[in-house]
């Protein structure tokens, strides 16, 4: 989910967390990103800058080799408009709710009795695995992060100017419509 050009770097806010010594009343990480850590959050996510960052997650034990991240990301943004390019601030307040379970646990991917997958698209999302005995919390972080980025971030009052014969088409294949255009040239052929 990560907007990273190489999938496999590590967050610009990681911070490891081993699992094996996860005391069992869970671990608390405070993320409060600095300067580098916000110039490089706001380059790998195409944003004008990262103003603030900060994430507080609890870590816990869930079930029996399993971990649950919950908290919350807040974060202050300036992204361009998709129209003026006019700087956009923003402000992220994101709730963080993902279980980790180890790389090969049979209750990462639940199956019924055929094999198949149970996927319910009103229940929680399917624990995700992790791998070697750490789980990032920075990764998570910034994951939940990216999510909450609005993809077409608007300047209020910004709008797309409509070419002049656009507002007269009314969608019935006139002269000008692309599609009239390659019926004509179809039916010269």
């Amino acid at each position: 989910m990560s907007a990273h050009d190489n999938p496999k770097a590590p967050s610009p806010i990681a911070r490891p967390v081993v699992v094996s010594v996860l005391p069992s009343a869970g671990f608390a990480v405070r993320i409060e990103a600095g300067e580098a850590e916000r110039e490089a959050l706001a380059k790998t996510h195409g944003l004008a800058s990262v103003d603030s960052f900060v994430a507080e997650l609890d870590l816990k034990r869930w079930r029996k080799d399993g971990v649950r991240i919950r908290g919350t990301v807040k974060a202050r943004i300036v992204q361009e408009c998709i129209v003026t390019l006019a700087p956009v601030p923003a402000e992220l307040d994101v709730s963080v709710d993902a279980v980790f379970l180890p790389e090969g646990s049979r209750l990462a991917r639940p199956l019924d009795d055929d094999g198949a997958m149970i996927v319910d698209p009103d229940g929680p999302d399917l624990p995700e695995t992790f791998d070697g005995g750490v789980i990032d919390a920075g990764a998570v972080a910034e994951e939940f992060f990216e999510l909450a980025i609005d993809p077409y971030p608007r300047a209020p009052g910004a709008e797309l100017e409509q070419p002049a014969d656009a507002a007269d088409d009314d969608g019935d294949g006139g002269a000008d419509n692309p599609f009239a255009k390659l019926a004509a040239l179809r039916d010269k052929l």
